[in-house]
């Protein structure tokens, strides 16, 4: 056995298979033990316990510390007395698979009986109906372990039913999967040699089990209506079937081959894919086979990366099958059965819509299993079983503006998406591009990147392009760039007041960007703030207030200064008309971007001293932070529902955007009051992007650097448009300069009346 490297951190011993091992449990193990390190770097760290079965020479990664010979009793003992000595191991986690201890269940049994520590195990088979001696196994290890970690809900019955464990100790958490950015389709068939084709595939370590066979004696029937048919079986065989049978099963899938004549329509690719390869293989693939002849097969990786490259799948009816694949999602087919496996083949070929519509279906369904929600799963089960020895905090994501840029044209950012691809159909909005400015200016004044100059013009001259003579801005632009009828008949003091906000931003960086971008701007705000006296819209004049108070940070003006007070004494009348001792707010209802408002008062108290202001601002926030932040994190107002003064707030619903507006927020009031509440709910709202929300799931997808457009009942929205990104990114770099600064901004940040605070 290796020796244990000390940490400072306390720590989870994994054990399990491991790479270069091939084994799907190895797999499985080192990507989630890669994710649970980026998600919680400062939270543990994580050894690994290597299961071998004799000797077998491998060299492993860093991380693996032991080796356990699973042929060998007396190093369970071993191991366990290490674990046991080792103050620094707080967890154990074990992948367990019957095969992998079948030499000594007695003495595994007696390790987990004799390690001291919380252990979490993971059963990754649950045979149903077992016998006596089966159920009397089961039971020993459940006895021993603190959790139980299943990946579907029907291994969680049979546990509870058949088994008799109390379900209360189970968890399940799915088998997960890899985020994707998808690729276009027939881009990758003609990469691969595959253009023109419609392509089947399975992959795996191959064996009997996998019943290969099946599809091989339906691909006769398929190809007289689908000639250009090819079936990918990707993978070797598996190790342990060399060892007993050699490549017998290869050779006989290959026989077949030969007498259906099938040469032209199959493709053996006899080799373990490093992931990137195997994911492009996936989403080349028009129909994804699976067709194991086991019925206890409980779960299978293989069916997982398959619906994460969102490939509609016809599949035997293993549990996970079942529990995954609906009519909107998949086709399951009898066991050994060519017949229907050709007749699902072909119904699918012949119906594009259909393929498509499964294809949007399951790539919907299996999100939620994303690695990134694995981890976070996991790590709840750590924080409980470790008596909160171990606490999960979040880490920061790099900052990346890949699909930002990616969401954006020669004319400006695109409004929607369609999943990660932008959907030029939806046009562009003022709204999107003046926010997205904002972002490139912050981003600009974080990095002294001058690769964000040709953004900030491309959006800057967006907002020029939307300006009315009257300095009035039109919001809605078509594909075609056409302004729309939707100006017509929505009220757009809003949007104009976010260009406002936009413009001030960049005139409070003339020492930053070109003279030319920012005297334009000036002109141009000082245009439109002459037409926006008239506008009596609440968050209309919090984002004008903000605005004016950056442009006041570069150049004072009497004439914006009285402007800015007029709008500040419009909403401290709007606030004395509603508020009560338990309504502390300026409307009758909590809408949208609330915190704008707060952040306005805040604002004006900066820049005018008025004490009014700052009391409402300090009274306001408060009073909103008592709404949206709940025991688990923070929950913003569902845009499904308002809150409405007296009535309880309404669930789901909720927008990335509204997150954003409180981070910023949140940040000023920091700086300037440093109250460490302000501080500590900052980190707690940007979790919610990370997963530390209602359904435990990521919003931010870290594979694209997109932001899924909202948290709804059951699912997140997995389309990535403008709104949701620029919000994340907004909320990214806010946090960003307490990364660099923290020491120095506690020593050197103090209250202050006439200094606008940047983000």
């Amino acid at each position: 056995m290796k020796n244990s490297a000390k940490a400072d951190l306390p720590e989870i011993l994994v054990i399990t298979s491991y790479p270069p091992r091939e084994c799907g449990i190895a797999t499985y193990s080192q990507d989630l033990i890669k994710v649970l390190k980026n998600q919680f770097s400062s939270s543990f760290t994580i050894k690994v316990c290597a299961l071998e079965a004799g000797h077998a020479a491998y060299i492993y990664p860093e991380e693996v510390q032991y080796i356990l010979d699973t042929t060998i009793a007396n190093e369970f003992s071993e191991l366990a007395d290490i674990i046991n000595q080792n103050n620094q191991i707080k967890i154990v986690l074990i992948q367990h698979e019957f095969g992998f201890f079948h030499d000594q269940e007695k003495s595994f049994i007696q390790f987990i009986v004799a390690v001291k520590k919380p252990i979490s195990i993971v059963f990754h088979s649950v045979l149903p109906h077992p016998d006596k001696m089966l159920r009397a196994k089961v039971r020993k290890i459940s006895n021993a372990c603190d959790s139980i970690i299943v990946m579907t809900n029907h291994s969680l019955e049979i546990l509870v039913t058949d088994y008799g464990i109390i379900p209360d100790k189970i968890s399940v958490i799915a088998h997960g999967t890899h985020l994707i950015a998808p690729v276009d389709k027939d881009f990758l068939k003609k990469k691969y040699g595959l253009a023109n084709r419609k392509v089947l595939t399975t992959f795996g370590l191959l064996s009997s089990g996998k019943s290969i066979e099946t599809t091989l004696y339906a691909l006769p029937d398929i190809i007289k209506t689908s000639p250009h048919v090819i079936f990918l079986i990707i993978g070797i065989t598996h190790p342990q079937v060399v060892k007993k049978d050699g490549e017998k099963y290869r050779k006989m899938l290959e026989d077949t081959v030969k007498t259906f004549g099938l040469q032209h329509h199959v493709r053996f690719i006899n080799s373990y894919l490093a992931l990137p390869h195997l994911l492009e293989y996936l989403q080349l693939t028009d129909i994804y086979l699976f067709t194991t002849n086991d019925p206890n097969q409980a779960v299978s990786g293989t069916f997982a990366y398959a619906m994460s490259c969102a490939c509609p799948i016809i599949s035997t009816p293993i549990p996970h099958a079942k529990e995954f694949l609906t009519e909107d999602t998949g086709i399951i087919f009898d066991f050994k059965n060519s017949q229907q496996l050709a007749a699902s083949v072909k119904r699918l070929l012949d119906n594009d819509i259909l393929r498509k519509n499964i294809s949007l279906n399951t790539f919907q369904k299996i999100i939620s299993t994303a690695w990134e929600n694995s981890a976070i799963a996991h790590a709840k089960v750590f924080e409980r079983i470790s008596d909160k020895k171990i606490i999960p905090r979040y880490s920061l994501p790099p900052i990346t503006l890949d699909h930002l840029k990616k969401m954006t044209d020669e004319f400006g950012i695109i409004q929607f998406s369609k999943i990660n691809q932008p959907d030029l159909s939806t046009g562009y909005t003022l709204d999107d591009n003046a926010r997205a400015l904002i972002v490139m200016c912050m981003h600009l004044e974080l990095t002294a990147n001058s690769d964000d100059l040709p953004y900030i013009r491309r959006y800057f001259n967006f907002i020029k392009y939307c300006l009315k003579p009257s300095g009035y801005f039109q919001n809605y632009v078509d594909k075609n760039r056409a302004f729309t009828g939707q100006n017509r008949k929505t009220n757009l003091d809003d949007s104009n007041g976010r260009a406002i906000w936009a413009l001030g931003y960049v005139v409070s960086l003339s020492g930053l960007l070109p003279q030319t971008i920012t005297s334009e701007a000036e002109s141009i705000l000082q245009r439109s703030l002459r037409y926006f006296k008239k506008v009596h819209s609440t968050r209309s004049m919090a984002f004008a207030i903000k605005g004016i108070c950056f442009s006041q940070s570069a150049a004072s003006s009497p004439e914006n200064l009285r402007l800015l007070k007029t709008f500040a004494n419009r909403l401290v009348q709007m606030y004395k008309h509603e508020a009560s001792e338990t309504w502390e707010w300026f409307e009758s209802y909590l809408t949208y971007a609330n915190s704008l408002l707060p952040e306005a008062m805040l604002n004006a108290w900066l820049f005018t001293g008025d004490p009014i202001y700052k009391d409402i601002a300090i009274e306001s926030f408060d009073f909103l932070l008592s709404k949206i932040f709940k025991k688990n994190g923070i929950e913003v107002i569902s845009n499904k529902k308002w809150l409405q003064k007296g009535r309880e707030t309404e669930p789901f619903g909720e927008q990335p955007i509204d997150v954003a507006y409180t981070i910023l927020t949140l940040s000023q009031f920091y700086d300037v009051f440093q109250r460490d509440e302000y501080r500590t709910k900052m980190e707690t709202a940007f979790n919610w992007f990370l997963g530390k929300n209602r359904l435990n799931q990521i919003i931010y997808n870290p594979c694209t650097g997109g932001c899924y457009d909202g948290l709804e009942e059951h699912n997140v929205n997995l389309n990535q448009g403008a709104e949701s990104t620029v919000s994340y990114l907004m909320a990214r770099l806010s946090i960003e300069k307490y990364r660099t600064v923290e020491a120095s901004l506690k020593s050197q940040m103090k209250p202050r009346k006439v200094e606008l605070v940047h983000f």
